[in-house]
């Protein structure tokens, strides 16, 4: 494969690094990489240590609309922009320095699913499937043609980390590749967006995902893996917020109130919802780590008949 494009890659962690190897074992041409500037002592964005290994000069503003970043971008001359995993403003300065443009990639089928939490919400909704996007990007956001989409089912028991990282990870790493290449051949595709599919969501955060256990146990599920394992779906217990991973949808064998817990095992606890329950295998109080079900069970001397959102 030759390394004919010379290729500038905007990107972060462990999603940047992977697309910046798989072009390196093409032997493509990457002549700067672009990431956020570390904290100071924490440890070094992985892109940045993946850069430096390969001898790509690395590149780091606070902001990649400030003017230095701008002729950074500009100076290398470089024919296309890749952009992998950016939640920076990029602006349009940088995207059409390339001469051949820049191509982004993100986590959804647009134009459905705009936005920074773009994994969480369809699962939270109760999508069957999902998928990623690389396009070509302009002011808006996420808004703009379309070069290739992938499609990914959603399993009854996906969460947003198996959705990640066992389909739209590496699939979105093999697109990026697809993607260069099709700009390579010349003439790649700009589809534009059917602005009457569009949603937009914003950041899913904990406060977005607070259950209403009167709620269908479908959705309080959905809630729950759509949240798992960021932010984390919450109730409150005691008047401490409790967040809940690694659950699974169960029946319930008696009547019982919204929010009631109707089994505590050795496995976690089981919470009813109308329609069943959902069963807790891990939890995290506020201010503490991730730890198991039963142990915090045993800790706050939950039982049968104890209750969640009051």
């Amino acid at each position: 494969m030759s390394g004919d494009l010379r290729i500038a890659l905007i990107g972060q962690a462990a999603f940047g690094e992977n697309v910046l190897n798989a072009l390196a074992e093409r032997s493509e041409n990457v002549v700067g990489v672009f990431c956020p500037p570390g904290k100071d002592g924490a440890r070094p964005d992985s892109l940045k240590t993946a850069a430096e290994g390969l001898g790509v000069p690395v590149y780091q503003f606070p902001r990649m609309r400030d003017a230095q970043a701008i002729d950074a971008v500009k100076a290398l001359e470089a024919d296309l922009g890749v952009m992998a995993f950016v939640t920076d403003i990029i602006p349009e300065e940088i995207l059409g320095a390339p001469r051949d443009g820049t191509i982004q990639y993100h986590p959804s089928l647009l134009p459905m699913h705009r936005g920074p939490s773009s994994i969480n919400w369809p699962i939270i909704q109760g999508e069957t499937k999902t998928g990623l996007s690389i396009f070509w990007p302009d002011a808006g956001i996420d808004t703009g043609p379309i070069l290739l989409q992938k499609e990914v089912e959603i399993g009854p028991d996906d969460t947003l980390g198996t959705v990640y990282f066992d389909k739209l990870f590496p699939l979105g790493v093999e697109a990026m590749l697809e993607a260069v290449e099709m700009v390579r051949s010349g003439n790649p595709a700009k589809v534009q967006q059917d602005e009457s599919k569009m949603t937009y969501e914003g950041w899913c955060r904990a406060d977005d995902v607070i259950i209403s256990w009167t709620a269908p146990v479908d959705d309080v599920y959905n809630m729950i893996r759509g949240s798992d394992p960021s932010p984390g779906a919450n109730s409150s217990f005691a008047d401490e917020r409790i967040k809940f991973f690694s659950a699974s949808k169960v029946e319930c064998d008696r009547k019982a109130d919204p929010g009631e817990v109707v089994n505590v095992s050795a496995e976690g606890f089981d919470v009813a919802a109308p329609g069943g329950a959902v069963r807790i295998r891990r939890v995290q109080p506020d201010s503490a780590k991730k730890l198991p079900a039963s142990e915090w069970a045993e800790a706050v001397s939950l039982s049968t008949g104890s209750r969640f959102g009051t």
